[in-house]
């Protein structure tokens, strides 16, 4: 066992420096020179056991089963690190743009029917009538509110559980701000309210 471990080794052993490929034999190669590469192979053999003594009587590697190695140990998942700096997070593709956006058409969504459902009025009245000041105060409210825990390195799916997920949000986010436009283009080509 340990003399075919020593032949393995300096077979491999020999191989750790650069070959190149043999061009002659390669049209490719011979009519695209700068294409060939150097291709570094190497092999490393490491024994975790202790060395077993040879005996003097030969034996041969099939008769003799191979000792079992401990499996070794699996390693722990890591999460990925979640970046706080805020360009990270108000970029495109980051985490609190959509949220964000979503949360604020939920809410202006909800808003907007409850105030045509009291007052009659449209949403382009509602905007009108001091409806701006309650924008940029929503606004400012849930950005913070939705930017602190993103700060701290807190996701959003670490605090989804049940039928209250952050896809589930992010769902909700969309199909209210496509609600939202409809609602003001529908009461625009109308040009009353929509109930």
């Amino acid at each position: 066992m340990a003399t075919a471990s020593f032949n393995m080794q300096s077979v491999f052993a020999g191989g750790l420096s650069t070959r190149k490929i043999n061009t002659n034999k390669l049209f490719f190669a011979r009519n695209f020179p700068n294409l060939v590469r150097n291709y570094p192979v190497g092999v490393r053999c490491m024994a975790e056991e202790e060395p077993i003594k040879e005996d003097s009587t030969p034996s041969t590697s099939a008769a003799q089963p191979l000792p079992k190695s401990p499996s070794p140990p699996t390693p722990t998942p890591t999460k990925p690190k979640v970046s706080t700096k805020f360009r990270d997070l108000l970029a495109f593709s980051g985490p609190a743009p959509e949220r964000i956006n979503g949360r604020l058409a939920m809410v202006g969504f909800v808003a907007a029917l409850a105030v045509e459902l009291s007052k009659g009025e449209n949403v382009f009245a509602q905007i009108s009538d001091g409806g701006v000041s309650w924008f940029l105060g929503t606004t400012a409210i849930l950005t913070l509110a939705s930017l602190v825990p993103l700060f701290k390195g807190i996701t959003v799916e670490s605090k989804s559980d049940g039928i209250m997920t952050s896809d589930a949000e992010l769902w909700n986010g969309r199909f209210a701000m496509l609600g939202l436009v409809a609602l003001a283009f529908t009461e625009f080509v109308k040009g009353g309210t929509l109930v």
